[in-house]
């Protein structure tokens, strides 16, 4: 099935990439004019699973509040072209030392100087193994980075001139570094910060547009920010702050929506797909988003909890029953019948916004519907091991997967003829506690045979969908997979110097996921949301986040 409605375009690497897609920013007029003031956006925020630490911040409910209060070197434009924030200049002659040049004027929101240290001392923290930080991942092409011991990035791959200039040496040339400069893990920190990580965490301050208010994060309940008055990059916010209130339910945030409660839902609960337009009328939301949706399972059981939970899933065994059951999902009839049509199978582990996707790359015919192949594979496994238990699909019960989980559970108990089921978690943190690594015992999975994935696009580029989900030790690979042959060529394709060179290197990594299949691509998401007749200027970019500095709201009378 092709996906409608959208076009991708890409200039060379060396320079920069751009994303365009077609009808990118949503938006209209909501009642009253459209006016900068001090009027505080409500908008939909789930629980953080962690402490507000850049580096350590790798899920949607987090990154929307660190991308608030944090100014990385780049940030990216509504259709997802980078533009210089606290950078004044970033050069390369070779594409493997670049040298970075700071605005003069940048501060945090406690009036300290952002300097090269601010970079180069929270990129090193970050880059340390022992302070197990979740997008270490993202430092090591960085000279002196290592994956067995401790060692420091500073002095080596990193190198401060001068208070606003310091220069970036790689491993090896990458030519699209700077692209992958404007994501959180890139993010500066004060010196006060590694005083106590743990307690900035709580109270983070930051460079971005906005700040935490005094006492801002009641834990689950709401996150407040407000105007950061020492940012001088880009993100100049029209508004006085935003309120991220964590509801139980999507549900309940359409209904405070609907109420004129909630100034800002990028999310529309599944019952309400086919209504939603008619309800909003022109403060309706429907665009393509560089959005992932998988269901991920072990790929090794070194680090699993409770091994026999997984003992089917792994080796020779394991790979027969993933083909099995990717080939007796019906996505298309998910995503007609339970996403009304606004979500669209997967081809591929990527998005179709993204510069170099392809629903051709071989191996992919894995996710097609094919119930009596899924039938003979799942025999072959049987030989090797008998199937006993029931395969289990881990999801948080706010996020609206049940309904999904609920038809593929289904679908597996028909088309293979075992027990399949659900297995919910009430918050999207508790479900994430479940699956990323726990520091205090090494183990990090759930005893469900697989959990529902997803990726949000950090930066766009292929490069993210696979990297930091597949690459050997990468923050984000849930599932432990490692395969030399893949992480090679993603070093091939990081390397090269024109997108479409690249991008060869990354579809030829992607034959070999599909022969692996370290995760089960189900659809891409589209964004669909909405906005309260009380705002304007309402815009959702490129990876389906709102842009929340650009919202006006009219002022209460």
């Amino acid at each position: 099935m092709r996906i409608r409605g959208i076009a991708a375009a890409a200039g060379g690497l060396a320079v920069a990439s751009a994303l365009v897609l077609s009808g990118c920013a949503a938006g209209g007029s909501g009642g009253g004019e459209a006016t900068g003031n001090n009027e505080i956006i409500i908008a939909n925020g789930t629980e953080p699973q962690n402490p507000l630490v850049p580096v350590n911040t790798n899920e949607t409910g987090g990154g929307k509040i660190v991308d608030s209060i944090f100014a990385g070197l780049v940030y990216y434009t509504a259709d997802g072209t980078p533009k210089n924030d606290v950078a004044e200049s970033i050069t390369t002659d070779d594409a493997q030392t670049y040298t970075i040049k700071i605005n003069k004027d940048a501060k945090f929101s406690n009036g300290e100087d952002v300097t090269a240290d601010s970079f180069v001392d929270a990129w090193d923290y970050g880059a340390l193994l022992s302070n197990a930080a979740l997008n270490s991942y993202f430092f090591e092409d960085i000279e002196g980075f290592s994956w067995d011991e401790d060692s420091h990035l500073k002095g080596a791959g990193l190198n401060v001139v001068d208070d606003k200039t310091f220069t970036i040496k790689l491993k090896s040339k990458l030519g699209d570094y700077p692209l992958r400069l404007g994501y959180s893990a890139f993010y500066p920190m004060p010196t006060e910060a590694f005083d106590d990580i743990a307690a900035y965490g709580q109270n983070p301050i930051g460079n971005g547009p906005y700040m935490l208010a005094p006492d801002g994060w009641k834990h689950n309940e709401s996150i407040d920010l407000v105007v950061n008055p020492e940012y001088n990059g880009g993100r100049k916010p029209l508004n006085g702050g935003v309120s991220f209130k964590i509801f139980g339910s999507q549900e309940a945030e359409y209904a405070e929506l609907l109420g004129d409660n909630l100034d800002v839902l990028d999310a529309i609960p599944q019952s309400s797909l086919a209504s939603f337009e008619t309800d909003l009328g022109d403060r309706a939301i429907n665009q393509p988003s560089a959005v992932f949706q998988s269901l991920t399972m072990p790929s090794s059981l070194d680090r699993c909890a409770d091994p026999n939970a997984y003992k089917h899933l792994v080796g020779e065994e394991g790979s027969l029953r993933k083909q099995a059951i990717s080939m007796a999902i019906n996505r298309a009839e998910i995503t007609d019948v339970i996403f009304e049509g606004f979500r669209f199978p997967a081809h591929d582990f990527t998005s179709p916004v993204i510069s170099g996707y392809s629903e051709s790359v071989p191996g992919s015919e894995v996710l097609d519907f094919n119930p009596d192949e899924a039938k003979k594979l799942w025999a072959e496994a049987d030989k090797i091991s008998p199937w006993e238990g029931t395969f289990t699909i881990g999801y948080n019960s706010d996020g609206g997967h049940q309904s999904w989980v609920d038809a593929v559970a289904n679908q597996l108990k028909n088309n293979l003829g075992i027990d399949a089921a659900g297995a919910p978690y009430a918050a999207f943190k508790e479900l994430r506690g479940k699956v990323s690594p726990n520091p205090d015992d090494g183990k990090k999975y759930v005893t469900d045979s697989s959990w529902r994935s997803g990726w949000q696009a950090d930066y766009p580029g292929l490069y993210n969908f696979l990297g930091p989900l597949y690459g050997t030790g990468a923050g984000s690979n849930d599932g432990d997979y490692s395969n030399p042959d893949f992480d090679a060529l993603l070093k091939k394709g990081s390397a090269a110097t024109t997108t479409d060179e690249a991008n060869k290197f990354f579809q030829e990594a992607q034959t070999i996921l599909f022969k692996d299949l370290p995760a089960l691509p189900l659809w891409y998401s589209s964004t669909q949301g909405g906005f309260s007749t009380k705002v304007q200027n309402v815009a959702i970019d490129w990876h389906g986040v709102p842009i929340y500095y650009q919202i006006t709201k009219t002022a209460a009378k």
